[in-house]
């Protein structure tokens, strides 16, 4: 470790599906954020810390940023502006695959609004042909008052080093706010829950709409070290109710097997996860939900 200790707030904004998560999970080194092939699953901003030199970076993964109708979808993309105002820096993710899409669009010109220094990352370059990528990073670069761009895979790890090691440099110098070896502020609890979400998303990509969510019921340490979990997975019909349960409770004893394997590696101990479908036809407008979760209701 070498200079000064410094410490900041980095929020990872960008359209759904950029790739955002990816990035976190990768920069701490630890499964903090769900990724699945489903747009718009992160839904509450995650915080991740990250060590670099001297510098201890905490890193917020926002929901994606678009378009939204709902109270739900404008609660989330309220989260993400959110979190960019507060931050120290800002990390741009685009989707090198997609370009710009109206959604990367809004974001730009909101960032060109924010006082605050601005990273530019095209994420899944690896995926697209090289020439595609200079006019896309001139295009982007000229309209968010971007300091530098980096083009990244964010699933390979590659190009990472070097955005950590310039993000650095831009934090204020300070004390760092949490122990060397602490990963994230989520509580265990509430990371329990998003993995058996994520395994919902996978085994049901298009069968389940977005009106589903994961709550933990119990939580119980047990004296031999494990822990003993009940979850609620709410639906908004019969019909998603039965889907998730599926033919003689198969599919919620595979989404429940496949959790507790992960919430398991996460937590180090042995855990025993019993899981229960209950039909909520409103949750979406329940203010106390929005709470749990770090959303604003209004």
């Amino acid at each position: 470790m070498s200079g000064p200790a410094r410490f900041g707030h980095v929020a990872i904004i960008g359209a759904p599906n950029a790739g955002k998560s990816t990035l976190l999970n990768h920069v701490t080194g630890m499964k903090l954020a769900i990724v699945t092939p489903k747009a718009q699953t992160t839904r509450n901003r995650i915080l991740g810390v990250a060590m670099h030199g001297a510098t201890q970076m905490a890193f917020v993964d926002t929901p994606g940023i678009f378009r939204a109708k709902e109270r739900f979808e404008k609660a989330m993309v309220a989260a993400a502006l959110s979190g960019a105002r507060d931050a120290d820096a800002i990390v741009l993710m685009v989707d090198a695959m997609r370009g710009v899409t109206p959604e990367v669009e809004m974001i730009v010109e909101q960032l060109a609004r924010m006082g605050l220094p601005k990273l530019l990352v095209l994420n899944k370059v690896d995926k697209v042909k090289k020439e595609v990528l200079p006019p896309l990073a001139a295009d982007l670069f000229g309209r968010g008052g971007f300091e530098a761009c980096f083009m990244i895979s964010a699933q390979k790890g590659d190009g990472v080093d070097a955005l950590l090691a310039h993000l650095a440099g831009l934090l204020p110098e300070g004390p760092w706010h949490f122990p060397e070896d602490q990963v994230t502020d989520v509580p265990m609890r509430e990371l329990a829950a998003e993995i058996t979400r994520e395994k919902l998303f996978f085994r049901l990509q298009q069968e389940l709409p977005y009106g589903a969510a994961v709550e933990a019921e119990s939580w119980e340490e047990k004296a031999d070290g494990s822990i003993r979990i009940g979850q609620v997975i709410y639906v908004q019909s019969e019909g998603q109710k039965k889907i998730v349960i599926g033919a003689k409770g198969a599919m919620l004893k595979a989404i429940g097997q496949a959790a507790r394997a992960d919430i398991g590696r996460l937590a180090g101990v042995t855990v025993h996860l019993s899981l229960f479908v209950k039909v909520s036809k409103d949750w979406k407008d329940n203010p106390g939900f929005y709470s749990r979760i770090g959303l604003e209701y209004k």
